[in-house]
């Protein structure tokens, strides 16, 4: 049986709005159950490298009913702190027969 591993999710909330109009952002963390981590591929990696500037590391799957928002927001495992990048990969629940329906790159936190 396939079973994932617990992240911790920092999901950003816009707080106001600082001295140029950008806005600033509160991390609420929150742990989020069941994520498969796996390596990035070497043509994913190049592929996100001249796509976003970043260099993906790994993909995690976010089991299907996950509610959170993981675009651009932190994510801790494996005892350091990544960045989700990107946009995801998500197919229809019903037509998937694993748990997990949406698939994310992250880069190493800077």
């Amino acid at each position: 049986m396939i079973r994932g591993i617990s992240v911790i999710l920092y999901e950003r909330h816009i707080v106001g709005k600082d001295e140029f109009d950008h806005p600033l952002y509160r991390e609420t963390p929150v742990t989020v159950d069941n994520v498969l981590v796996a390596p990035a591929s070497t043509t994913e990696i190049l592929d996100t490298l001249n796509l976003t500037g970043k260099k993906a590391v790994y993909n995690i799957a976010i089991p299907k009913g996950d509610d959170h928002t993981w675009k651009d927001c932190r994510v801790d495992f494996f005892g350091m702190s990544w960045q989700v990048i990107g946009f995801p990969q998500q197919g229809i629940e019903e037509n998937i027969p694993l748990e997990w329906n949406q698939k994310w790159q992250v880069a190493a936190y800077e």
